[in-house]
């Protein structure tokens, strides 16, 4: 039968999400603590692979096996082979037509930006961090161009292996919560180093080293080379992922759960 799971993990502690030779990514620890489970050699597919660094509280995956096992087993059981900073959250049996990746409709993520003179201690590796003024409500403005579907070669890595650059942007949206600065980013899907690289535009927006309209120059004009360099990846969030109401999947297949962190 084929299997989804929900899955958080602080990102700090992997090399990114998918598998590697040295066998430290998140999909390495997760599929050798479900072939304990199954007794089988398991292959997992997920809704977004993250970079090293970034974290989720809500990755999607799914796999096949062949081994009757209660649903709880693919959580309880499965998390007490795992790391401490990755976690099963839940299981449910889908149909074998469902895939993690292709049947998404959309991506959520947050990056959490804590702006302040001194560097975060309590919160170190799980936010990203600025200490000069940053006008939020600028970087706001400068993000309505995003909205819609575009080209987005401009934030695209170079490395990206999409077959093609256009996305389209759902919302977003960016606000301040104290000395914490939010990026809450929806769209079908993204590129690699995408949400990097705009938060990393937009903070030079919010810094006052380019003004509003740059934002939508740097769109326009699709060239990685005269956009911000890319931001860290400590804040940065996976944090939702939407599918079509037919599957058996938590929240009507709306999945989404963005970090709270120290914020409230």
């Amino acid at each position: 039968m084929r299997v989804a799971i929900g899955v958080e993990y602080a990102g700090n502690a992997f090399d990114g999400w998918q598998t590697q030779p040295g066998g430290k990514t998140v999909q390495d620890a997760l599929e050798r603590a479900l072939a304990v489970i199954a007794q089988a050699p398991t292959k997992l597919v997920c809704a977004g692979r993250t970079d090293a660094g970034v974290h989720a509280t809500t990755q999607v995956a799914h796999f096949d096996t062949v081994a009757n096992r209660p649903l709880e087993a693919w959580v309880r059981g499965v998390n007490s082979h795992l790391p401490d900073r990755v976690g099963v959250l839940w299981a449910v049996e889908a149909d074998e037509a469902f895939h993690a990746r292709f049947s998404a409709e959309s991506r959520h993520y947050r990056y959490v930006l804590l702006n302040r003179r001194v560097r975060p201690a309590l919160m170190d590796g799980r936010v990203g961090w600025i200490h000069g003024s940053l006008d939020h409500e600028a970087m706001a403005r400068a993000a309505e161009c995003l909205l819609g579907e575009h080209d987005f070669t401009s934030f695209r890595a170079a490395a990206c292996q999409a077959k093609s650059p256009v996305r389209f942007m759902h919302a977003l949206r960016v606000h301040r919560q104290g000395d914490v600065v939010l990026f809450d980013f929806h769209a079908n899907a993204f590129l690699h180093h995408m949400i990097r690289n705009l938060v990393g535009a937009l903070v030079y927006v919010g810094i006052g080293r380019r003004p509003v309209e740059w934002m939508a120059e740097v769109l326009a004009v699709r060239n990685r080379t005269l956009a911000a360099p890319t931001f860290a990846p400590d804040g940065l969030y996976l944090c939702g992922v939407e599918y079509p109401q037919r599957w058996p999947l938590p929240g009507g297949g709306r999945i989404i759960a963005p970090p709270q962190l120290l914020l409230s």
